[in-house]
C-alpha cells in the first residue's frame, strides 16, 4: 500500500495550483517595474546633481548675501576658497560643504538601513503581515519621493530629509518583497521567476527615466525651468512607485505564521528576539554564510565598477554628458534582455555555473577598461553592453540563489542580511577606487583594481557546496543547480 504525501505546509509552494502561483508572481514582478523608478530616476541620475546645488544656494544666502545669486552660484567655489570658515551649510549643528551635503546624506540613508533592515525582517517574520508591510513602506517611500517636488530655493535639509526616509522605505520594501520569492515559486521555478522580476524592474525603471529625461532636455521648448523639470520628473517617480504598487498588494497573499499572542507591542519585541535568535543561529548554516561572504564580495565590485562609470566616462575618455546619459538609458533596456537570457542559460547549465561565467565576464569588462581609447564613445557603448548583459542576471540568479539556502519561516530575516551585505559593504570598494586614484591617479586603474573582488567572489563562490548548503537548511534541492 502506498504511502500518502506528507502534508505541505502552509508556506510550501507547492501547496498552491501553478495557477495560483503564477497570478502571484505577475503581481510579485510589478513591485519591481514599481520601484525601481526609484533608483534610477532619485538616486542614479536626478537627485544628487540637484540638491548639491541647492545647498549652495542656501550657503550664499547665508555667508554671501552682498553678491548676487547667480554670480555666487558661478563663482561659489572661489569665494569659499578666498573666505576660509564661509561656504558651509548648517546640517545639526555641524558645517558641511554643499558639495559634501548630497554624500553625507546618502552615508545617514545607508546607516539607517543598516540599523533597521534586519528589524523589518524580523517583524516581516514574526507577524506573517508582509502584504501590508510591504504596502506601508511602498507608500511611504513614494509619498516622501513625491514630496521632493517641493525641495526648490534653500530647502536643502527639506530634501536630504526626504530622501532618508524615502531610501530607508525603499530598502526595507526591498527586504519583505524580496522574501516573497520563495513562497510563491517552487525552487525549480525560482531562477526564471527572480530573473523576470529583475528584467522587468530594468525596463520599468528605464521606461520613466527616458520619459523624464526627455523632459529634461526640452525643459525650455516646453516653457519649463531647469530646476522645474527635474523637480516634476522627481515626483513622477514617486507616483509612478505609488501607481504600481497597487498590483503586488491585490495579487499577493500572506502565508500563516505561528499565533503570537499579544500587542503590537510585544510583536515588536518579539522581533527583536527572534532577529537575535537569527544571528546567533546563522552559525548552523556555514554555507549559507560563505554564499553571503561570496555574495558582498563580488556585489560590491559590481556596485562600485556601476557607480564609477560615469566618472571613467568623464575623467578616463573625456566623453560628453550625452553619451553618459544615452549610455545609462542603453543598460537599462539591455538588462532587461540580458536578466532573462543569463535566467535561461540557468536553466540549461546550472544557476552557479552561469553565475561563476558572469563573474569571468565582469573580470574582462574591468581590464578592457585599460585599452578603451580616449574620447572612442562607441568603444565605451561596447563596454556598457557587456555591463548590461550581465548587469541583471547575475544579481537575479544571486538572489535565487540565496533563497534556496535560508531556512522556511525566516525570509525576510534573511533577505535583510542579503540587503545589508549589499548596503554595508559598499565603502569597501569605494575605500578601494579612493586609494587607487591616490596611488596612480587614473580612472584606468581605479577601474581596474576591481578586478581583486570579482576574482575572490568568484573562488569563495566556487567553494560553496550548494546541494549541501539547501540540505542543511532543510529545503528541497532543485533539479539543476
Amino acid at each position: 500500500m502506498p504511502v500518502p504525501a506528507p502534508p505541505a505546509v502552509p508556506d510550501d509552494p507547492t501547496a498552491d495550483s501553478p495557477a495560483a502561483r503564477r497570478r502571484e508572481q505577475r503581481g510579485w514582478y510589478v513591485y519591481d517595474w514599481a520601484n525601481s523608478a526609484f533608483y534610477t530616476t532619485i538616486i542614479s541620475v536626478f537627485l544628487g546633481p540637484y540638491l548639491i546645488p541647492v545647498a549652495r544656494t542656501a550657503a550664499c544666502a547665508k555667508d554671501f548675501p552682498a553678491v548676487a545669486a547667480e554670480t555666487c552660484a558661478r563663482d561659489f567655489d572661489k569665494l569659499a576658497a578666498a573666505h576660509p570658515g564661509l561656504g558651509y551649510v548648517d546640517v545639526l549643528g555641524a558645517d558641511v560643504r554643499p558639495a559634501a551635503f548630497f554624500g553625507l546624506t546618502l552615508t545617514v540613508a545607508v546607516f539607517l538601513q543598516i540599523v533597521f533592515l534586519p528589524i523589518v525582517g524580523a517583524l516581516a517574520d514574526h507577524t506573517g503581515r508582509k502584504r501590508e508591510l510591504l504596502g506601508a513602506f511602498a507608500y511611504v517611500g513614494a509619498l516622501a519621493t513625491m514630496g521632493l517636488y517641493f525641495v526648490e530655493g534653500d530647502r536643502y535639509l527639506l530634501g536630504g530629509a526626504l530622501f532618508v526616509v524615502a531610501n530607508l522605505a525603499y530598502g526595507s520594501s526591498v527586504v519583505v518583497y524580496d522574501s516573497f520569492l520563495p513562497q510563491i515559486s517552487t525552487p525549480d521555478e525560482r531562477d526564471a521567476v527572480s530573473s523576470r522580476g529583475w528584467a522587468i524592474g530594468y525596463l520599468g525603471g528605464g521606461l520613466l527615466l527616458a520619459l523624464n529625461l526627455v523632459l529634461y532636455l526640452r525643459h525650455e521648448s516646453l516653457g519649463l525651468s531647469e530646476g522645474m523639470s527635474v523637480r516634476i520628473s522627481m515626483m513622477s517617480a514617486g507616483l509612478w512607485w505609488a501607481t504600481f504598487t497597487i498590483v503586488p498588494l491585490l495579487r499577493l497573499r500572506n502565508r500563516p505564521v505561528p499565533v503570537h499572542e499579544g500587542t503590537a507591542l510585544r510583536s515588536v519585541a518579539g522581533s527583536f528576539r527572534q532577529l537575535g535568535r537569527t544571528l546567533a543561529e546563522l552559525r548552523r548554516y556555514p554555507l549559507t554564510l560563505l554564499f553571503l561572504v561570496a555574495y558582498l564580495v563580488y556585489n560590491d565590485g559590481i556596485q562600485t565598477v556601476i557607480g564609477n562609470s560615469a566618472a571613467f566616462a568623464s575623467e578616463a575618455l573625456k566623453l560628453s554628458k550625452t553619451v553618459q546619459i544615452s549610455a545609462i538609458l542603453m543598460v537599462q533596456f539591455v538588462a532587461f534582455f540580458g536578466a532573462l537570457l543569463l535566467g535561461l542559460l540557468a536553466r540549461r547549465y546550472g544557476t552557479k555555473r552561469t553565475v561563476l561565467a558572469s563573474l569571468v565576464v565582469w573580470t574582462v569588462i574591468v581590464v578592457a577598461a585599460l585599452y578603451v581609447q580616449e574620447g572612442q564613445a562607441t568603444q565605451f557603448y561596447l563596454m556598457a553592453l557587456a555591463i548590461a548583459i550581465v548587469l541583471g542576471g547575475t544579481q537575479a540568479l544571486s538572489r535565487s540563489l540565496f533563497s534556496q539556502v535560508i531556512p522556511k519561516g525566516r525570509e525576510a530575516e534573511y533577505f535583510s542580511l542579503l540587503q545589508i551585505s549589499d548596503k554595508g559593504s559598499a565603502f569597501i570598494g569605494a575605500l578601494t577606487v579612493t586609494i587607487a586614484l591616490q596611488l596612480t591617479n587614473s580612472y584606468r586603474m581605479a577601474m581596474v583594481s576591481m578586478i581583486v573582488f570579482f576574482v575572490v567572489g568568484f573562488v569563495l563562490l566556487a567553494l560553496v557546496n550548494l546541494p549541501k548548503a539547501i540540505r542543511d537548511a532543510g529545503n528541497e534541492v532543485p533539479h539543476r543547480i
